[in-house]
């Protein structure tokens, strides 16, 4: 595969084209420094085979943003450790320079003299503001202490320097951010100064080590305008690669511009941008210069990234959330075994969320990812027979863990098929990318001791034949016995995602969870006019804040009526009663037309009690917790479960 061949890059040979680009982890520590949960999670994807690594916005100054930081010779050591480990398998290791969106040295001096209200008021955590304010001499301050960076992490062992394009440096690059009137604003070449300033700079002061540049791209919307702020559009995208390749930087990396305040933009959620949307604009770039090109965004596959790099579109493929859901996908490409890389499902659930939310990144699929070192799949000290009761995902993972400890896994499912709630929650629109995890379980099972019986369940005179039994039987849709509940035209969520009840007309959907607000914009979809009521004071609270954007303006386009703060009373034959109540507002009830009503107020569990039996037994995922969860819980749940058995 042209994806596992090597590449020089300016003085140094990466093993193989596939990056790890910069992403924001939260695994440093408060400190900055790169500790043990940083340590594990970079060692493993060396150890997964990835042959560039570069860890993202590394500050060179004492700064208040949660990243790490370079910028004295006493935190050399723990970068130096993990270059060192990251050489021992191969791996080239970069660091991205990174200055936030506001003056370090007067919000260090206002903290320090205890004024912490007039501090906060000018951490406006928006590069426009800081951009245009900064003087000359801070910007020529700012380039020293990033050359200092460079300078401490070739001490460290640091293969690489990234410049980050996409921040302070591709902030005065852009039209749209950069309103300076000085030598740095205006004119193309006042705009992209700073950026060949500092690369000159750099290329003096470590002239052995790659210098590598991230060229966000701000690119066109289908309905007009443009995504992103930083960085320039394509066409001056393009004369600056020049420009950049001419002052001696070594590679590229192509990505979309962001600063929109929004990180869909850059991390899109699944069925909001196309597959590989940033590889033309990689394509037009690679065209003009001689230097490797590598670009990123939703290349989710091997067969993929085989593709943009075997048509020269690319040089290197950088792999964000694909590589947190499985860190061993170069290795897999390797041993042939391409059909079994976990692929991300872009549910931006545990990643981009995590990281708005101020907790650290992780996989809902990867229950090792953020616990590298902790959650390890250790070898059984008894092999065993072990029943899995329930084919769908913690089902499935329970199977998959229990085989690679080296028990012999036999799994039961009353359907005739494997995937539980994956099968309905794939419906809703732009929702088919989660098949992809049962693509990978239908893989990687098969080359495992795990065998399947579907449409039976598991006998009591079958209980003695296995060491342990893990349930995992799930949830079921729960319809309350609100008055008029067992009426013909009420039906459940699960039932119309399944294609199992069929509605039409005028349809109420009762509960705007995620599974009612997704099957409401399902069925717009179909041509129903819907309305969701749901009591609390908000829709889709469950949803990705990168996904709800785009799940708000569908449900906009398509004239789903939504009440919140309202309450179903009761179902009529041809409608139903709601009340209605904001906080410290009165309250009014009215009738809604119904032709059909769906049910969406929740799931309950489904736990099965197998009685009389003496074996070991284990409830994982929505039947094992109070209530039912999520695909994480689901995974996580199953995982420690059968990695203790």
């Amino acid at each position: 595969m042209k994806i596992l061949e090597p590449i020089q890059v300016g003085k140094t040979t990466f093993k193989n084209r596939i990056m790890f680009p910069p992403l924001t982890t939260g695994y440093e520590e408060r400190d900055g420094s790169i500790g043990e949960q940083s340590f594990a999670f970079y060692n493993r994807l060396a150890e997964g085979g990835v042959g560039y690594i570069v860890i993202g916005d590394v500050a060179p100054a004492a700064t208040f943003s949660p990243t790490p930081k370079l910028y004295k010779e006493d935190q050399i050591a723990p970068f130096k450790r993990l270059a060192d480990a990251c050489h021992i398998h191969g791996c080239k290791l970069g660091i991205q320079l990174f200055y936030p969106e506001y003056n370090v040295d007067a919000l260090n001096m206002l903290f320090a003299q205890g004024k912490m209200q007039e501090a906060r008021a000018q951490l406006h955590h928006d590069m426009q503001y800081f951009i245009n304010e900064i003087t000359e001499e801070d910007l020529n301050t700012i380039l020293e202490r990033m050359v200092n960076c460079a300078k401490l992490a070739q001490s460290a062992g640091v293969d690489c320097i990234e410049i980050h394009g996409d921040r302070l440096t591709g902030s005065l690059c852009s039209k749209i951010l950069n309103h300076r009137t000085d030598a740095y604003g205006g004119s193309f070449e006042n705009r992209t100064r700073f950026a060949l300033s500092l690369v000159s700079r750099l290329k003096e002061a470590v002239p052995d080590m790659v210098i590598d540049y991230k060229l966000p791209v701000i690119t066109p919307l289908k309905e007009g305008g443009l995504r992103g702020k930083g960085g320039l559009e394509l066409e001056e995208a393009k004369a600056f690669a020049v420009l950049l390749e001419k002052a001696g930087v070594d590679t590229l990396h192509v990505a979309q511009a962001n600063h929109t305040g929004n990180m869909a933009d850059t991390i899109p959620p699944m069925g909001t941008q196309p597959y590989g949307f940033t590889v033309y604009c990689a394509d037009e770039i690679k065209q003009l210069v001689s230097l490797p090109v590598s670009c990123v965004g939703r290349i989710v596959t091997p067969a993929a990234a085989e593709a943009v790099i075997s048509s020269g579109k690319a040089d290197i493929i950088a792999l964000g959330r694909s590589l947190l859901t499985d860190p061993d996908f170069v290795k897999k490409c390797e041993e042939g075994n391409c059909g079994c890389v976990r692929t991300c499902i872009m549910c931006n659930k545990g990643c981009t969320d995590n990281i708005q939310n101020r907790a650290f990144l992780s996989c809902v699929l990867n229950a090792e990812n953020g616990y590298e070192g902790k959650r390890v799949i250790t070898p059984a000290e008894k092999k065993k027979n072990i029943a899995v009761i329930g084919a769908g995902i913690a089902g499935l993972e329970s199977a998959r863990v229990a085989a690679l400890k080296g028990h012999t896994v036999t799994v039961y499912e009353k359907a005739l098929k494997a995937g539980g709630q994956i099968l309905i929650a794939s419906v809703p629109p732009r929702k088919e990318e989660m098949m992809r995890i049962l693509n990978y379980y239908e893989a990687v099972l098969a080359t495992l001791p795990v065998s399947f019986r579907f449409g039976t369940t598991l006998l009591p005179e079958e209980y003695d034949n296995y060491d342990d039994i893990i349930i995992a039987t799930g949830a079921v849709n729960n319809i309350p016995p609100i008055k008029g509940h067992d009426l013909p035209l009420v039906v459940s969520a699960w039932d119309v995602l399944a294609k199992k009840s069929i509605v039409f007309g005028n349809v109420t959907v009762i509960g705007g969870g995620l599974v009612g607000v997704e099957t409401a914009e399902y069925l717009a979809h179909l041509g129903c006019k819907v309305t969701v009521v749901e009591m609390l004071d908000t829709i889709a609270k469950e949803e990705s804040t990168t996904i709800l954007p785009t799940l708000t303006k569908e449900l906009d386009a398509y004239g789903v009526s939504r009440y919140t703060n309202t309450k179903l009373e009761e179902i009529h034959a041809d409608s139903v009663t709601v009340t209605t109540a904001a906080p410290e507002t009165e309250s009014k009830t009215f009738i809604i037309p119904s032709d059909f009503v769906v049910m969406a107020v929740g799931a309950k569990k489904q736990a099965l009690t197998l009685e009389d039996c003496k074996v070991p037994v284990h409830y994982v995922g929505d039947c094992g917790g109070e209530r039912p969860s999520n695909i994480e819980h689901a995974v996580k749940s199953a995982y420690d479960t059968a990695n203790a058995i």
